[in-house]
Order: structure tokens, then sequence, then C-alpha cells
């Protein structure tokens, strides 16, 4: 999923000469499947991730954390 929408994202930003992205969803049911998400998607080059406001106060903070430590905007998702 993550890769299909990466390579949209990528044709899109050959064609129109311009940075494109995409919030790609990485809520999941417990941290480490959130940050183990997290990570593959900024390693198939996206700069933008996205959790659900469900997750939980501490859950947000914890992403918001990892988001800064690794250089990624996080959108939040109510």
């Amino acid at each position: 999923r993550f890769l299909y929408s990466m390579e949209g994202v990528n044709k899109a930003s050959a064609s129109a000469g311009e940075i494109k992205g995409h919030y790609l969803n990485v809520t999941a049911a417990t941290m480490e499947d959130m940050y183990e998400r997290a990570e593959f998607s900024k390693d198939v080059g996206s700069i933008i991730c996205m959790i659900d406001l469900v997750i939980g106060y501490t859950a947000i903070q914890s992403m918001a954390i990892w988001a800064r430590k690794h250089d990624m905007i996080l959108h939040l998702h109510r």
C-alpha cells in the first residue's frame, strides 16, 4: 500500500516539477507496530506520516517525538 502511493507521488513530482507528498497512515494496535510502519514510510521516501486521534494522548506524544527525531511531518487525523 505504501509503495503504490509513493510510486504515484514520485510520478506526480517528476511530471509537475514540484514537491508532492501523501499522508501515509501509520496507526496500529501497538506502539511498536506504529514505529515500524513510520520507519517503513520514511524508508520509501515519504516526508509525511499520519496518525488517528483515537490512539490516545501518550501515543500521540510518542509519535510526535519520533517524527521530530526523524525529520518527518506528523499529521493528526481526527
